[in-house]
Parts: structure tokens; C-alpha cells; sequence
């Protein structure tokens, strides 16, 4: 018996032995793992940091930085960033947050007064895309279906990239924030059937009636906050006394909100996003409101960083290079006739010169929701890999060079304004002080180059002195001099 108890004691004892080796061979792997992601993250971070940094001296937007730092980073690029999943997460996150927080400093006065605008710049640029999206498919041979999908993706503007330029430039509270704002939310419910008939074109079958019902909720949900916050004083929260003090509760507490009601309008059908959104008008309209915005703003800034990371990990280098041609000239033509659009339905809708400018230059990239679009499309099968691959690309690059484009046009503009004679002339004018940058280190660089030269011809005439006074001395170090200036051809 005692035996027995022993083997078996002695068999245990083995297999806890090699359980605990397993677990710590694992520890250790897991270990070096984490340590290459962090070391991965670190570099991403200072990079991003860099690239931000040195647009902000040029006087343009940071973001762009941070999409030129996600494109070096990639797959495609120097592959420091292999995997994009984790970074996508991270950057869905980003959008709800800013929808959250758009929300929250919603005026619903200023809101309700521009939804009828908003509705009819949406559905102008929803024709319209459509137009365009028929003349690229006429181009490159594309099917019906992939032709309806094109036009959903040009249609839509980013709500990440056009916040954040209307924020750089002071005007998100302003006039032109609030019809963009108006206009993007309109967007964001037209995903919802956009969605659901990409979905279906690869055989699934179209319901009208879900697509209907869904489009009708999510309007009545929008409709009925504005209405009881627009007649009622503002709500109180539970335990708002309690936690009005606490940066960790109201922290935690708001993101908790805003991801709940995002997960609840992804499980009804409608988009995270638009949910999100909604919560963040209840949010804005409580006793809480100035508490939480200082707080939720930090986050949401470092989530948007990794948006916009993410976006430049999407860019395939290999791809826009072998058909640079088209993808730039696609690129460039959507962003153009996006701005011309925009500003035509906004003049005829009502709004004033400026603020038709400054609102339709900021929604002339392609949106954020085009890459859902096209994924979609994609897995159903409705949507050709070229066609497909082409999409992501344009998408990518007219998110990078909006900002831009934004900055360029809106300086031009002013400028022009001012009686100029030429688009050059105000080119140079609007870039004066990058110019001035420019040739200030141009002349810096000159100016320490002339410095070593002069410094270099001093240490020489001093030398020669010494030679001079002391010829006997100086005699080894002129034979040293000439043997080291001596051709290799003649050396010994």
C-alpha cells in the first residue's frame, strides 16, 4: 500500500514538474513577445511624435505626420508594424470616442436648425458620387454592383479627419462645424442601409422592410433626444454629486456609457458609432457635462493618434506604385470635385461664402466607413480584389492629402480676396512664412559653413606662423603633412 501511495505520489510529482516547465517556457515567450510589441509601440509612438512635430513647424496639419508615420511603419514600408488588427481596434475605438465627445458639445438649438441643410447636401453627394462612381466603373470595366459600391464609398467624408482640421482651425464650434457636423451625421445614418445592401448584393437577397425599419428607428431616436432636451432642463445622472469630483469614476464612467451604447446600436443593425453619438447628447445635456468634456478630451486625442496611424498602415505601397498613374489621378479627382461639390450645395443651401468654404473643403476626403463599405463588399463577393485594392487606395490617400488640401485652398482663398493677380501670387503670399522657414535654415547652413571654412583657414595660418619661427621643429610635421597629401599612386 505504501507502495502504491508513493508511485503514485512520485508519478504526480513528475507531471506538476513538467506543468510548471510548460508554464514558464511559455512565461518566457511571452515575455519576449510583449517586449518586441513594446519596443514595436515605442517606436510607432516616437516616430508619429517626430513626423507631428515637424508638420506643426511647416505650419501643417500634425495628422498628416501621424498617416505618413502609420505608411513608414507598415507591412508595406519597413514592416516594424506587421499586423494591423490590433491597430484597427484601436482606431474604431478612436471614432467612437470622437462621436462621443461631438455629442457631448453638440448645441442642439444650432443642430436642429441645420439638419434640413444637412439632409440635402447628403443626398447631393450621394447623386453625385453616384455620377462619378459611373464614370470611373465606364473607365475600368467595372460591373453594376461594384459601380453602386464605388459611389457609396465616395459619398461618404470622414468625421475624424473634417473634426479634427475644423478643430485646428477654431471654427468646429463655429458655423462651419456646425453644418459639417450636420451633414456627417446624416452619413452616418445613411450606413446603415448603405451596409445592408453591400451586404446582400452577393446573393443574399435585399430586404426593403429591415433596411426601412432600421433607417426609421435610428432617425426616431435622433429626433426624440433632440426634442425632450430641446423643452426640458438639463438631466441629472445618478450619483452625479458623488462621483462630479472623482477623474477616475467620471473617466471610466463616461467611456463605459459610450462603448455600452455603441455595442447596443451595433446588436440593433445600426452603426457603433451612431449610438455612440447619442450618448454623447445625453452626456452633453447633464449636470455633468462641463466635468467630463476635460476629462474625455485627453483620451480621445491619443485614440484619434492611432486613427490616423491606422490609416497609413492600410496604404499598400506595392499596389499605388505599380499603378501610381491611376491611383493619383483617381485620388486627385474625387478630392477636387468633392470640394467644388460641397461648396455649390452648401451656397444653395443657404450657407455664406466662408463658411461654405471652410465646411466643404473640411468633408472633401473619403470617409473612415469606406473601408467598412468596401470590406464588405469584398467579403460578399460583389466586389472585385482590383476594384477593391483601388478603393482602399484612393480612400487612403485623399485622407492624407485633405489636410492639406484644406490648408492650401483655405490660405489661397483669403489671399484671393485680396485683389492678387494670379493663383502664383498667392501661392507665394499664403506659403510666406514656410518659404521664410526654409530659406532662414538655408542661409543658417550657409552661414556655419562659411564659419568652418574661415575657422579650418585660421587653424592653417597658424600653423604656418609656428612653421615660420621655429623652422626646425616645424620640418617633421610639413614632411608628415606632404606624405599624408602624397597620391597613393606614388607612396612606397
Amino acid at each position: 500500500m505504501e507502495e502504491q501511495i508513493s508511485g503514485a505520489v512520485e508519478v504526480v510529482g513528475e507531471v506538476v514538474e513538467k506543468a510548471v516547465a510548460q508554464v514558464v517556457e511559455q512565461a518566457v515567450g511571452q515575455g519576449g513577445h510583449h517586449g518586441d510589441a513594446m519596443v514595436a509601440i515605442a517606436i510607432a509612438v516616437a516616430i508619429a511624435a517626430l513626423l507631428g512635430l515637424g508638420f506643426m513647424r511647416l505650419r501643417q496639419p500634425p495628422l498628416v505626420g501621424f498617416i505618413l508615420a502609420g505608411l513608414a511603419l507598415g507591412p508595406t514600408g519597413l514592416g516594424v508594424i506587421s499586423s494591423s488588427e490590433n491597430v484597427a481596434l484601436l482606431a474604431e475605438m478612436g471614432v467612437v470616442v470622437l462621436l462621443f465627445f461631438i455629442g457631448m458639445e453638440l448645441s442642439i438649438k444650432a443642430f436642429v436648425l441645420s439638419l434640413k441643410q444637412a439632409v440635402i447636401v447628403a443626398g447631393g453627394q450621394l447623386i453625385a458620387s453616384m455620377v462619378l462612381a459611373a464614370l470611373l466603373a465606364f473607365m475600368l470595366g467595372a460591373s453594376p454592383s461594384e459601380t453602386l459600391i464605388l459611389g457609396f464609398i465616395i459619398a461618404l467624408s470622414s468625421t475624424v479627419v473634417a473634426m479634427k482640421m475644423l478643430e485646428e482651425m477654431g471654427e468646429l464650434r463655429g458655423a462651419p462645424g456646425r453644418v459639417a457636423v450636420g451633414v456627417l451625421i446624416a452619413q452616418d445614418i445613411a450606413v446603415v442601409p448603405m451596409l445592408i445592401l453591400v451586404s446582400s448584393l452577393g446573393g443574399d437577397g435585399f430586404d426593403i422592410a429591415e433596411v426601412t425599419f432600421k433607417v426609421v428607428v435610428a432617425v426616431a431616436l435622433l429626433a426624440g433626444l433632440l426634442w425632450w432636451f430641446g423643452r426640458n432642463p438639463k438631466l441629472k445622472l445618478p450619483f452625479a454629486e458623488a462621483i462630479e469630483d472623482n477623474v477616475d469614476l467620471l473617466a471610466i464612467g463616461s467611456l463605459a456609457l459610450c462603448f455600452s451604447a455603441a455595442a447596443l446600436s451595433g446588436l440593433a443593425g445600426l452603426s457603433p458609432v451612431y449610438g455612440a453619438f447619442l450618448a454623447g447628447i445625453i452626456v452633453g445635456n447633464s449636470t455633468l457635462r462641463s466635468r467630463v468634456i476635460p476629462v474625455i478630451e485627453p483620451i480621445q486625442s491619443i485614440l484619434l493618434v492611432v486613427f490616423f496611424l491606422s490609416i497609413g498602415l492600410l496604404i499598400d505601397l506595392d499596389f499605388i506604385l505599380a499603378n501610381i498613374a491611376l491611383v493619383l489621378a483617381a485620388a486627385l479627382l474625387v478630392v477636387g470635385l468633392k470640394t467644388a461639390l460641397n461648396i455649390f450645395l452648401l451656397r444653395i443651401t443657404g450657407s455664406d461664402p466662408k463658411t461654405a468654404l471652410l465646411a466643404g473643403l473640411s468633408m472633401a476626403q473619403i470617409g473612415e466607413f469606406s473601408f467598412v463599405l468596401a470590406a464588405a463588399g469584398f467579403a460578399s463577393g460583389a466586389f472585385g480584389s482590383d476594384i477593391y485594392r483601388l478603393a482602399i487606395a484612393v480612400t487612403a490617400i485623399s485622407l492624407l492629402v485633405s489636410p492639406i488640401w484644406f490648408n492650401l485652398m483655405e490660405r489661397v482663398e483669403d489671399l484671393a480676396n485680396e485683389g492678387l493677380g494670379s493663383y502664383k501670387e498667392a501661392l507665394a503670399q499664403a506659403y510666406e512664412g514656410e518659404i521664410d522657414g526654409v530659406e532662414n535654415v538655408m542661409w543658417a547652413m550657409r552661414a556655419r559653413y562659411r564659419a568652418a571654412r574661415f575657422a579650418l583657414y585660421q587653424r592653417r595660418a597658424r600653423r604656418s606662423e609656428v612653421q615660420a619661427e621655429s623652422p626646425d621643429i616645424a620640418r617633421p610635421a610639413a614632411a608628415a603633412d606632404a606624405a599624408a597629401d602624397k597620391p597613393e599612386a606614388e607612396k612606397p
